[in-house]
């Protein structure tokens, strides 16, 4: 593991960001010699409910990119070393329903609180199995939610 970090961190001290754009819930950057490397924005909450203005209004460093007005953070790093980095649908969804909360909904299912955020931040794999009763179990309060009256 410190091997692949050391690898990542001689390619960031190569890279040079130079612009750096949104499209399609994807956050783009460009280095000086024109490469494109590109991440979700579906992986940061803040990034996500930003205005266009807010977005706009970065500045970059040498390791990273910062957002003030957001408080928000993103180390070059993370166009490199993410094994994906478009989340899964399973991931899209908790990630876009954040007032959906996952310990709580995990008690519900009756899975371990942890091993659902595994799930969604992509540090385990679920498998075919798993996934089908996640789904299932969202399906399930999604039909108690359609089903309240006042």
């Amino acid at each position: 593991m410190d091997k692949q970090k050391n690898v990542g961190t001689n390619i960031l001290t190569a890279m040079k960001i130079k612009k750096v754009w949104f499209e399609n819930q994807r956050m783009y950057g460009q280095d000086a010699d024109g490469k494109t490397y590109w991440q979700s924005v579906l992986w940061y909450r803040r990034l996500l409910g930003a205005s266009a203005e807010q977005l706009s209004n970065y500045t970059l460093s040498f390791d990273g990119v910062h957002w003030e007005d957001l408080d928000e953070d993103i180390g070059f790093d993370s166009f490199i070393d993410r094994n994906e980095v478009e989340p899964t649908p399973l991931q899209a969804f908790f990630l876009t329903h954040r007032e959906i909360n996952l310990a709580e909904f995990a008690k519900t299912m009756g899975i371990n609180t942890t091993l659902l955020r595994n799930y969604v931040y992509g540090w385990k794999i679920p498998s075919e199995e798993r996934t089908k009763e996640i789904a299932s179990a969202v399906r399930n309060y999604g039909e108690k939610l359609t089903a309240v009256t006042f």
